[in-house]
């Protein structure tokens, strides 16, 4: 084995204004990006783990706003780097593009290998300090105002570990007001890793709150996709496993079968959420579909239709994760593999052991035909159903719901669409429109929950086809992008709970039918006000009952010739305020609907608006502390 010294890291290029651009290194400068820094610091110990130098990581929120992380990997090198004169640990949190990674005899395995990680949280960060145990000593060294100034390495004890500390406080100047550390956010991140990496023990603890979360999961994978599945009826009862090493490459599968009509297919590469898929993917999806072919062709006497992957994704709870030693992405964001060797080798090994699994479990191997047999029959059926809405469309001269107010522009980057519940809302939202690129769709009643629906039956409903002709793009695996009309789609009901319910259901359905419009950034929720506060001819608005009390404060409550009218819905607004309050670009408050963590967001919606009353009824009583007023 090769010595890990300060010869082992390799500058490549010197370091940039990271403070000045840091989207270009944390992709944004609001809470995902303050999160960021917590990852960019977790990924180095992972990597330590990876190489089988870590078993341990320990994460702190301090009261003073600091993170701490704390691995018992082998410590990050500090002797001198000949050719700098300067030690290893200072190159790393001082210089871009400066690690171990990028020798292939430290790391086999890491999930970047642009060696940024440490600097850019240097250089947003106020300050950072970095203990490293090593050699029987406890090493410190301290880095200040975004890494410029730099204390000498001392040391400061002796010691019989080996490890990293680091401690880092954001520099919240750098960042959006709102942007903060929040717990349950990271102790998502750190239970995936945890799922991904069986045997390493993740501990975070806040210090504000005093909670604790502690993550070990020996079974690995297999533990993630019991959890996907634990509010669901599952259809195999044993867990389709597999984990093997071929040409290099370590390849681990889990599967399991449950009786939902969404599909949970989540892919990485070294611990990276591949979101897009990948050759990894299609290596998986190639082999599951030839294998349950085959085994129906082998096995079964019942003539079946050959299946797709369309009707063997319907109910499938799936983890793929490969370790590459080389692993190569399509794009910047890591979100797509692209290594040929990746797809052969998940291909092989699928192909092998899952056949291998059906014929030891013949038992689930039916349940699973069951399955997908009823899904290929939905399959068709909404097949027929989407050629209908397309016939309809194209006898229709408009080819456009009819009752789509639609815009003047054909520019779909300046176009909006307003999804609007009800007829009065929809009324005042036609005539307080700009109707050079705002659209209104409104729907009546409330939208069909396809959480519980059958594709074909969502097909039929009138308000799903008014929205999928509007928006235009198509749907799920049909989508394109190129054809969206609309920039911006905004979900725009009632600020009450009955709001909220359609709302969600919405979501819902962007999220099942059109994740890529959610992915790409293309959904808004609009924030239409609570309260309309009246005084002296002067009008005033309050988005929720917080703003209502800050109001209260002002001066001319003092004098009790104001009038407070609680809004009941957007039908109680003319024209003229539903477009000052709501729909006015320069005035308006809105929320981009993202997807950070597909994970929570599947939970989210499975336990929401699933069939598993006990299940809704936990999430919510777990969730209420998060919730204002909360009606049942």
């Amino acid at each position: 084995m090769s010595k890990y010294s300060s010869e082992s890291i390799q500058v490549l290029k010197g370091l940039e204004a990271v403070r000045k651009r840091p989207g270009m290194y944390i992709g944004s400068t609001n809470s995902t990006g303050l999160h960021h820094l917590i990852w960019e610091i977790i990924d180095n110990s992972i990597d330590e783990a990876l190489a089988k130098y870590a078993d341990e990581i320990n994460i702190i929120m301090t009261k003073k706003g600091e993170i701490i992380v704390h691995d018992n990997g082998r410590g990050i090198p500090v002797d001198i780097k000949t050719d700098t004169n300067k030690t290893a640990l200072e190159i790393v949190f001082t210089v871009l593009h400066a690690g171990g990674k990028f020798n292939s005899d430290n790391y086999k395995i890491a999930g970047g290998l642009h060696g940024v990680g440490a600097s850019v949280v240097n250089a947003l960060s106020e300050y950072v300090e970095v203990m490293v145990m090593l050699d029987g000593k406890i090493h410190r060294q301290y880095f200040s105002n975004g890494g410029e100034n730099v204390s000498a390495l001392e040391i400061i004890g002796n010691t019989d570990v080996t490890g990293t500390i680091v401690k880092f406080k954001p520099d919240l100047t750098i960042f959006e007001p709102e942007a903060k550390f929040e717990f349950n956010v990271i102790k998502t991140k750190i239970k995936q890793l945890a799922y991904l990496n069986k045997g390493i023990k993740l501990t975070l603890f806040d210090e504000n709150t005093d909670q604790v979360e502690k993550f070990k999961f020996d079974q690995g994978i297999s533990a993630f996709v019991l959890d996907i599945n634990s509010s669901k009826q599952k259809i195999n009862e044993n867990i389709y496993y597999a984990n093997e090493i071929v040409d290099g490459i370590d390849v681990e599968i889990a599967l399991q079968y449950n009786e939902t009509f969404s599909d949970n297919l989540f892919s990485f590469s070294n611990n990276i959420n591949t979101s897009e898929g990948g050759t990894h993917v299609d290596g998986l999806k190639t082999a599951i579909v030839k294998v349950i072919n085959s085994y129906v062709d082998q096995h079964m006497k019942t003539n079946y239709k050959k299946f797709n992957w369309d009707d063997l994704a319907e109910g499938l709870v799936c983890i793929l994760s490969i370790k590459h030693s080389n692993p190569q992405y399509e794009g910047q964001t890591k979100t797509k593999l692209a290594n040929a060797d990746a797809k052969i080798a998940v291909n092989q090994i699928v192909t092998d052991s899952f056949f291998e699994f059906l014929l030891k479990n013949p038992n689930d191997a039916k349940k699973i035909i069951d399955k997908v047999s009823i899904s290929q029959r939905a399959r068709i059926a909404a097949q027929r159903a989407r050629e209908d809405t397309r016939r309809k469309s194209a006898l229709d001269s408009f080819s456009l719901p009819g009752k789509l107010a639609d815009c003047e522009s054909s520019d779909a980057d300046i176009c909006e669409l307003f999804i609007v519940e009800g007829n009065s809302a929809g009324g005042s939202a036609k005539t307080g429109r700009n109707r050079k690129f705002q659209a209104i769709l409104p729907l009546r009643g409330k939208v069909l929950n396809v959480e519980k629906t059958l594709q074909s039956r969502a097909f039929d409903n009138a308000e799903i086809q008014s929205m999928i002709t509007a928006i235009g793009a198509g749907i799920k695996n049909e989508m394109n992008l190129l054809k969206l009309r609309y920039k911006k789609i905004v979900i725009m009901t009632d600020a009450d709970v009955d709001g909220a319910h359609i709302r969600t259901l919405l979501l819902t359905f962007f999220y099942r039918y059109m994740k890529e419009l959610v992915i790409n950034g293309n959904i808004f929720i609009a924030q239409p006000p609570l309260y309309k506060i009246e005084f002296n001819k002067k009008s005033d608005y309050a988005y929720n009952d917080n703003q209502l009390e800050i109001l209260k404060t002002d001066e001319r409550f003092k004098s009790k010739d104001y009038v407070i009218q609680r809004y009941k819905g957007l039908g109680e607004m003319n024209p003229i305020q539903l477009w000052e309050t709501t729909m006015n670009p320069e005035t308006r408050v809105m929320y981009k609907v993202t997807v950070e963590d597909a994970f929570s967001a599947n939970e989210v919606i499975t336990n929401l608006m699933g069939d598993n009353i006990e299940e809704r009824r936990n999430f919510i009583t777990k969730n209420a502390k998060f919730i204002e007023n909360l009606d049942i």
